[in-house]
């Protein structure tokens, strides 16, 4: 980066962009969360975070990019006709969080930024985005342009991307942000998530099980297209109203698990008989009706059949209600992906970014700097080692279970730390630490010169011996 910006001090356009870039690596992660309309991002923004922080509605500011950031107290500050700014007041009108534009209209905004006192927006940035697929084009091209600008430098380092069915908008949507984030590298940043998945189903206790099949079936088309890294189902509904979970909320549910098993399931043959005032059960109608707009039909079975089974009080309760709504493994696939990997994701959007830029200048010098970025992007261990996670949850590695949960675990599929990758106790020592990392390099070499392996996975062991070897060369630099 110094060495661009030294080549082209006297270039005022080309310093201002390189000064961007380079701030952008003191900065938090962006992650974006894009999708197709009413693919539920704002619900699994407000899931991840754990409070009501985006509102859900459709009302004027879902259909804005919005940017949530880090901060003491909430703020939100509309920048809109070019330059002028004003803040938002944030209103929760019958409890349900909105920002109010007064007279603004979303056409005139070009973004929202929102500050918030929420842990999760200490290391990351979120940024929210309208449809990809709305009846407005000039919405739609918001998020467009903000990951896949015609400049090519995109808003974000990493992207959850909401699918509900595989359509050829999705798979050209995501084309132009793997293009756009990972260039020659590949979609390093880019996780897509089966949403609202328990409405596979149709809120049958099963729902999460037939999700598990479509993930399963999208990851597999994805990766053969290079579209993504990993595909999860979430039920995102269910996931914000566990980690939100109120006292009051859980009496109810008692309550119906109180009822007998035939009767509760012939009065939730619909949501409109569940929530009728004519429906004889032991909570109110409205109560009723708030738990089904809080959970979903999905979720308050699973929640009356977790009491049922033993559910001792709420937080117990919430946290079952989590594992099963598919988030618990999001924020773990994100965390692994993008979280521990922040550093990287960071310098790979630097690196692309400085490359666009060096290809397009014809300053002395340029030419020696562009070919070491593009070096840098093609032979960082790391970003090899996030595109092979991919390749391994999609089911393109052929290895013995045993030996997947092994090479999962070398890559940095469970965590970077090298106690992890080498399934070390945090308190090994030096020597077994060396011992270990020799070993996995022996086998994982022999493995890939097995004559019977196919080509991606003979490359996969090629990769993990290398990953091996990456904690040898540390250990001694320690040293």
């Amino acid at each position: 980066m110094e060495a661009a910006r030294a080549a082209h001090h006297d270039d005022p356009w080309a310093d201002r962009r390189l000064t961007e870039c380079a701030d952008r690596l003191d900065e938090p992660l962006r992650l974006a969360l894009a999708g197709s309309l009413k693919a539920g991002k704002s619900t699994l923004l407000n899931a991840l975070v754990g409070q009501d922080i985006a509102p859900t509605d459709a009302t004027e500011c879902t259909r804005v990019v919005t940017w949530y950031r880090r901060g003491t107290t909430p703020t939100v500050t509309a920048t809109y006709d070019g330059d002028h700014r004003i803040d938002i007041p944030v209103l929760r009108p019958a409890g349900r969080l909105t920002f109010d534009f007064g007279s603004l209209t979303a056409d005139r905004v070009d973004r929202l930024d929102v500050a918030w006192p929420a842990r999760t927006l200490q290391s990351t940035t979120i940024i929210d985005t309208p449809g990809t697929a709305s009846l407005s084009r000039k919405i739609s091209a918001q998020t467009v342009d903000m990951l896949t600008p015609d400049n090519g430098e995109s808003g974000a380092d990493a992207v959850v991307y909401l699918l509900r069915s595989l359509t050829h908008t999705d798979t050209a949507m995501l084309g132009r942000i793997g293009q756009a984030i990972g260039r020659e590298s590949g979609p390093l940043g880019v996780v897509g998530v089966v949403s609202r998945a328990d409405e596979i189903g149709a809120g049958r206790m099963d729902a999460m099980m037939s999700a598990r099949d479509v993930a399963a079936r999208f990851a597999s088309e994805l990766e053969r297209t290079g579209l993504c890294q990993a595909v999860v189902p979430v039920a995102g509904l269910l996931a914000l109203g566990a980690r939100t979970l109120r006292e009051v909320e859980y009496r109810a549910l008692v309550a119906l698990a109180s009822v007998a098993p035939d009767d509760l399931a012939l009065a939730m043959l619909s949501a409109d008989r569940f929530s009728a005032p004519t429906t004889d059960l032991p909570v109110a109608a409205e109560t009723r009706a708030a738990l089904l707009d809080r959970f979903g039909v999905f979720g308050v079975r699973m929640a009356v059949t977790l009491i049922r089974l033993g559910s001792p009080d709420s937080p117990t309760l919430a946290a079952e209600l989590v594992e099963r709504s598919g988030l618990d493994e999001l924020r773990a696939v994100i965390d692994v992906q993008f979280g521990q990997r922040t550093e990287q994701l960071k310098s790979h959007t630097a690196l692309v970014t400085l490359g666009r830029i060096l290809d397009e200048s014809d300053a002395p010098g340029s030419a020696a700097i562009a070919a070491d970025v593009h070096r840098m992007l093609a032979d960082v261990h790391g970003f090899t080692e996030l595109r092979l996670l991919g390749r391994v949850r999609a089911g393109a590695i052929h290895l013995p279970e045993h030996h997947l949960e092994e090479l999962t675990r070398i890559v940095g599929g469970v965590g970077i730390d090298p106690m992890v990758r080498l399934g070390l106790d945090p308190d090994a020592g030096t020597e077994a630490v060396r011992t270990a990392a020799l070993d996995a390099i022996r086998m994982w070499r022999a493995r890939a010169t097995h004559p019977l392996l196919d080509r991606p996975t003979a490359l996969a062991c090629g990769v993990a011996a290398r990953s091996a070897e990456g904690v040898l060369a540390a250990l001694t630099t320690e040293r």
